[in-house]
């Protein structure tokens, strides 16, 4: 007789997790740390930083998702985040920045670029430069391909978190195969996301009552020859020039 297995799927996917990074179980849950999202305490950021610099991985809410983020300059959290969504690592996933000179040291950005950056950011959008080798280095897909997505997000609590941390973040959003049927069409929240990223996270930082704007608009500034609008999201695109 066949026996069946009666485990969830978030079960069975987070013991497979737990085996590629060499996690012991029981899983240690996610640190879940309030903040107040237009002035987050210092002490919290200090320690999302510490954690990144790790190797590890975070988690917070921007503009279009909650998101799990790792330090650009970690591999290991790069690892991490590839074994996480169980992507190749051809996969392009976002560099958040602070400000446009942190995002000089990974995208190439010519004059007519800034100009434009100048008037769009922080903001809905996701911008497509031409990678510089430093990205290269640790990401994969950059190297092939020499692209690199870059975002600017118009939310203080993102924007604190990587001036303290002073360097990009590589992000991508919760994995589909990971959220329940439920979490899928309900608003997720911290202690959902505690569960769901059991093993696999350190810290969540959770801003309290939050909105999303929608999806961003992609620009693409690759090709040489001016923007291109790739896809048309919140952020409005009338205002490239």
């Amino acid at each position: 007789m066949i026996s069946k297995d009666t485990r969830s799927f978030n079960t069975i996917f987070k013991e497979k997790i737990a085996v590629d990074f060499s996690v012991a179980l029981p899983y240690d849950k996610a640190m879940i740390e309030y903040v107040i999202p237009h002035n987050p305490d210092d002490r919290i950021l200090k320690k999302a930083s510490s954690i990144l610099d790790s190797g590890d991985l975070i988690c917070f809410p921007t503009d279009t998702n909650w998101i799990i983020a790792g330090s650009i300059n970690s591999k290991e959290g790069i690892e991490k985040l590839y074994k996480i969504k169980k992507e190749g690592k051809q996969k392009h996933y976002s560099i958040l920045c602070y400000d446009i000179a942190m995002a000089s040291e990974m995208a190439l950005i010519d004059n007519q670029a800034f100009k434009n950056l100048k008037k769009m950011i922080p903001g809905n959008y996701t911008f497509i430069f031409e990678a510089t080798k430093k990205i290269a280095k640790n990401v994969q897909a950059s190297k092939t391909d020499k692209e690199v997505g870059i975002r600017f997000v118009p939310r203080e609590l993102v924007k604190r978190i990587i001036q303290v941390h002073g360097a990009p973040l590589i992000s991508t959003n919760i994995p589909n195969s990971i959220l329940d049927e439920t979490t899928n069409e309900e608003p997720l929240y911290s202690y959902q996301i505690e569960d769901l990223l059991m093993g696999m996270i350190k810290l969540i930082i959770d801003p309290g009552e939050f909105s999303f704007d929608g999806p961003s608009t992609i620009i693409d500034f690759s090709q040489g020859t001016g923007p291109m609008l790739v896809r048309e999201g919140v952020g409005e695109a009338q205002i490239l020039s």
